[in-house]
């Protein structure tokens, strides 16, 4: 079977990690079987309409590559796909269920439904408004909220995550149609455009269940046939106990995009919170995700959210895509790099990439793990006296070695990695010092950094001239102190 499913996001913010996952699981589901992925826009909720939030959400999903098929800027065959432009086909449906007397008007004052709800909070029951329901109710109009008229019983269905499962009575309830100000509520839009769209897989967080006892009566007082029902488990803070919120660090997709993490990364990453195929395949392409994902292998627990595997998984994919295509890879680091790199042509940036990515967890590591080939660095006696391999050396051992590698490196006539790996070897021996010594000295002087990659590559990116410079400032620097 052909899936149709959706992803509908209300424009109320940036767009969250656990939204993004479930944009994922029904675009693998719809590719998969050669179907249809639709975006839809769930806003009408106005009072939390965030401007620019719709951009922002199309945006990270082309990033991510989720192209949807049917949506804003695509159109379709079931549009419009702003909910708040759909005002008259909810009103259609409404009119339905109000011919079968299924709906009411609702006269009732705000004040007044708060009223029961304190009476059912301080006889400890569940407040159900149908307990409330008014005995006698006006034609309906817009300006005033229309109602479902609950018939309660129980239910049984299957979710594809959970199994089979059953809804009592007590989950049923007059919930509102269509508020005061003609739009709809979610209870009642999604699944008039679900209907409509003809979705076959409804995928949604797992907040849901609760509701699933009004959404089955929906079903029912309409006619319609069920889709699938697929609810996803939550995405959990790091700490386990509870759901991913804000403020438990994780930032919102475009921070990540910001940040310098692949597309790739992200999304294997979240298709992978709460879904594995079997095997101990940790990295995985959007064409292998499609290939491999399956509902059967969602898991029913809740998946911690690990940054650091993240980090770890798109450290692994600039690895993968530099081997694939250096030059392309580094065409997508260009917004990364320090300021100081500005005047700097991309042939030198691209030598300084090929030797770095290998240590890169983001691309926005750049900025901190490449200052010093664009600018001298400060020299910092308190790196040498205080370095665990160096600050057993006296000032003038210290100088010495300098003046020694100084001397070697003047020798060189073609400056190359292989030229001056073996003058680097040449000087253990002459020394008799030990690698982690004379190379973390040598380092530590060419860059004042808490890391750097291969000396010899360093070295023969940074030039002679700048090689030789670095260090005779730190001569400098001794004789000064």
């Amino acid at each position: 079977m052909k899936a149709v499913t959706r992803f509908a996001p209300s424009p109320t913010g940036y767009i969250h990690i656990g939204n993004v996952r479930s944009a994922i699981y029904p675009y693998l589901v719809a590719k998969q079987t050669g179907g249809t992925f639709i975006l839809r826009i769930e806003d009408t909720d106005q009072a939390r309409y965030v401007e620019g939030a719709t951009d922002l959400i199309k945006d990270t999903l082309l990033w991510l590559g989720l192209d949807w098929d049917e949506g804003p800027d695509r159109g379709g065959d079931h549009g419009p796909y702003y909910q708040t432009q759909r005002k008259e086909i909810y009103h259609e449906w409404a009119k339905k269920l109000i011919a079968s007397g299924r709906a009411y008007a609702d006269p009732t004052p705000s004040e007044t439904v708060a009223k029961y709800r304190e009476e059912s909070n301080k006889a400890k029951k569940a407040f159900l408004y149908r307990n409330y329901r008014p005995k006698e109710t006006p034609e309906w109009k817009v300006g005033m909220p229309l109602r479902f008229k609950s018939e309660p019983k129980d239910y049984d269905y299957h979710d594809e995550v959970y199994g089979d499962l059953h809804m009592g009575p007590e989950t049923q309830d007059d919930i509102i149609l269509i508020k005061a100000d003609g739009l709809p509520t979610y209870n009642f839009a999604h699944i008039v455009d679900d209907a409509t769209m003809g979705v076959t897989h409804v995928m949604r967080g797992q907040e849901y269940l609760p509701s699933m006892g009004n959404y089955l009566e929906l079903y029912e007082a309409f006619g319609l046939e069920r889709p699938k029902f697929v609810h996803l488990p939550h995405i959990l803070a790091p700490t386990g106990n509870k759901k991913l919120g804000k403020r438990d660090g994780a930032k919102s997709a475009n921070d990540y995009r910001l940040d310098g993490v692949l597309p790739e990364a992200m999304l294997n990453f979240l298709a992978c919170l709460g879904w594995n195929d079997g095997t101990e395949q940790e990295l995985y392409s959007k064409e292998e995700l499609i290939e491999k994902f399956s509902l059967a292998r969602v898991q029913r627990a809740g998946a911690r959210y690990d940054e650091q595997k993240l980090y770890w998984i798109n450290g692994q994919w600039i690895r993968r895509l530099f081997e694939e295509d250096a030059r392309a890879l580094y065409e997508r680091s260009k917004d990364f790099w320090p300021a100081s790199a500005t005047n700097y042509d991309d042939e030198y940036k691209f030598k300084i990439f090929s030797i770095i990515y290998d240590r890169l967890k983001t691309l926005g590591d750049l900025k901190t793990m490449t200052t010093y080939f664009f600018e001298d660095p400060k020299v910092d006696m308190d790196m040498i006296t205080t370095n665990k391999a160096l600050k057993k050396l006296s000032e003038h051992e210290v100088c010495e070695l300098i003046h020694k590698t100084i001397t070697k490196f003047q020798s060189i006539n073609e400056w190359s990695t292989q030229k001056l790996q073996a003058a680097l070897n040449e000087l253990l021996t002459e020394t008799e010092q030990k690698p982690m010594v004379l190379f973390g000295l040598i380092r530590l002087s060419i860059s004042f950094a808490p890391f750097s990659p291969a000396l010899h590559d360093t070295l023969a990116v940074l030039g002679k001239n700048a090689s030789l410079a670095r260090l005779n400032a730190v001569i400098t620097a001794f004789a000064r102190d």
